[in-house]
């Protein structure tokens, strides 16, 4: 009698993801939670059911003195979905494994906290699967957009509420608009030829340099290079108009185009 071979039900793939960092300051999860609590009222969907890794350089707190049980069950109460942790002593890192936060380390192999990270999966780390509206698939890269020297994603559909859609190593343009509830993020810089209504992180990687530019300026928040302003945050920024908006220092600035 043949014994017939089983259907293939999975694979294991090594891959890169880029993840937020959430730095710690404050050690008490009673300190942290509020003001995130505050900054989701603020700025609408922001964060929500994002996987996001707990920056520990910043601390100067003893490890026992972190409650990171505490942080995981209200991280997961505001639906964020902590996935490790990147930075800190060995100690602190240790105790954050133990409450089921693993350490993460960038693809290059640093372990340094950043505004974005590209981490590793790590099989260890127990995580709950949280739904996650799926993207559009992306677009063909343009060559050399408008002279910039580097590649652009071009975006043609209208990006629904839900909807994320990452150009990584690029420049973005998108064609039409961007909803709110719907988040677009390049490594470069972000032209929105419609309405900006949702939310834009442009120079993902770090960029100081970039810039977003919409000819409907009406975000629900506004990022550069780690640098953000929510909706209640933009002061006397044109809204409705055409705007490009830029880094100066650690400032934001609103400019009216043409």
């Amino acid at each position: 009698m043949t014994q017939q071979s089983l259907p293939e039900t999975f694979r294991l793939r090594a891959s890169n993801f880029n993840l937020l960092v959430l730095r710690l300051l404050d050690p008490r999860p009673d300190a942290v939670l509020p003001s995130l609590s505050d900054q989701f009222r603020r700025a609408p969907g922001f964060l929500r059911f994002a996987p996001i890794v707990v920056g520990l350089s910043d601390l100067v707190a003893a490890p026992e003195e972190v409650d990171f049980r505490g942080l995981i069950e209200g991280l997961h109460a505001l639906e964020i979905v902590p996935v490790g942790t990147t930075g800190g002593s060995p100690a602190m890192r240790q105790a954050a494994q133990a409450a089921g936060l693993p350490p993460l380390r960038t693809s290059g192999g640093k372990d340094e906290d950043g505004p974005v990270e590209q981490a590793r999966p790590q099989a260890q780390a127990q995580v709950q699967p949280v739904a996650v509206a799926a993207a559009p698939a992306p677009a063909a890269p343009v060559v050399d957009f408008r002279g910039t020297g580097r590649a652009a994603m071009l975006v043609t559909d209208p990006v629904r509420a839900g909807q994320r859609i990452y150009a990584e190593g690029a420049d973005m343009v998108v064609t039409t608009t961007v909803n709110p509830g719907a988040e677009v993020l390049a490594d470069g810089n972000i032209h929105v030829y419609g309405a900006l209504r949702g939310r834009a992180i442009a120079g993902a990687q770090g960029d100081t340099s970039a810039r977003v530019f919409a000819l409907n300026f009406d975000p629900e928040l506004i990022a550069i290079a780690g640098y953000y302003a929510v909706r209640d945050g933009l002061g006397h920024a044109p809204i409705g108009k055409p705007v490009q908006t830029r880094l100066e220092g650690e400032e934001m600035r609103f400019e009216k185009l043409g």
